[in-house]
């Protein structure tokens, strides 16, 4: 058996605009490289960070978190080195933490003989998660380690399903480099939602849930609508209206907050639109102060893997 693994850790999209905390899906072409290395030295120590600044101690990194929750449920007669090669900046709001927390337990658990399987593997990730966001969620875990569409029906006990991914489906992101922190974006939300309101949004996901399944591009149109988080959220990311307005001018499906922000993301039928909405998005915030970059991408429906 290998005692040293190089993994692909994806970043991901959260919420998925109707979908607050259940839904999210896994993106092509970003996201982290690490290496865990099993040694026989007992515990985990990270020894290797690249791209920004990360704490080294196990315990205030989200990786090692994740990877400690692991080992000792595991117990297992070594110990684990994780170098990390951070390429999802943190707090951009497409799943950084979580591409962190998942590929140290998912490279641990390929070093060990794969005595886990991938639920098992988001509840041990879903402790890294807590020390970014204060709280148990899994909505960009889930993705980053099934692929494609997932939507977590539970977390106590974890149930995560795996949604289909129609064919043509692409996401575009921009992401203003600005800096909102996922504690920040939950703080803002309000307690209670007027019952109406409630009733619109699980609408919303439950067609969108339909639509995915049967490839009905038109009804993912109608459904992507976020009438509870993103009033609120969008007040911490400048100009979120005008590129909304901008993305769906273009042909999008739908634009929304990328998990919380500062990412927005848009869906849209076919690489061609979705290439027209990404320059549509440049050219509303090029007329701006704020430093942004944008990528288009497939939905990447393999999730984490080994390089």
């Amino acid at each position: 058996m290998k005692n040293e693994i190089k993994i692909f850790s994806p970043a991901t999209v959260a919420n998925v605009a109707c979908g607050f905390d259940v839904l999210g899906f896994c993106l092509d072409n970003k996201g982290d490289e690490m290496v865990i290395r099993k040694v026989s030295e007992k515990g985990i120590r990270i020894t290797h960070i690249e791209g920004y600044d990360l704490p080294f101690e196990t315990a205030k990194n989200v990786a090692g978190v994740s990877a400690l929750a692991m080992y000792e449920h595991a117990k297992p007669d070594c110990g684990f080195e994780i170098e990390i090669y951070k390429k999802i900046k943190p707090g951009s709001g497409i799943g950084s933490s979580a591409a962190s927390a998942v590929g140290s337990v998912f490279g641990m658990n390929e070093l060990l003989g794969k005595p886990y399987n991938k639920t098992q593997l988001t509840y041990f990730a879903m402790k890294g998660e807590v020390l970014a966001s204060k709280s148990e969620h899994a909505d960009n875990l889930a993705p980053a380690l099934f692929g494609g569409f997932t939507l977590v029906k539970s977390t106590l006990p974890l149930d995560i399903l795996q949604i289909p991914t129609p064919k043509e489906l692409y996401a575009t992101l921009i992401h203003p480099q600005i800096q909102v922190k996922t504690a920040d974006a939950r703080e803002i939300l309000p307690k209670e939602v007027p019952l109406k309101d409630a009733i619109a949004q699980w609408a919303n996901v439950g067609s969108l849930i339909h639509a995915l399944h049967t490839s009905d591009y038109s009804l993912i149109h109608r459904s992507l609508q976020d009438i509870i988080v993103e009033p609120y959220r969008k007040q911490l990311i400048p100009y979120f209206d005008d590129v909304k307005y901008a993305a769906l001018e273009a042909g999008a499906l739908g634009c929304a907050i990328s998990g919380s922000g500062p990412s927005i993301f848009a869906l849209s039928k076919g690489k061609e639109v979705a290439e027209k909405v990404e320059r549509a998005m440049q050219s509303m915030y090029s007329k701006t102060d704020i430093e942004y970059n944008t990528f288009v991408s497939q939905i990447n429906t393999q999730g984490i893997k080994i390089l």
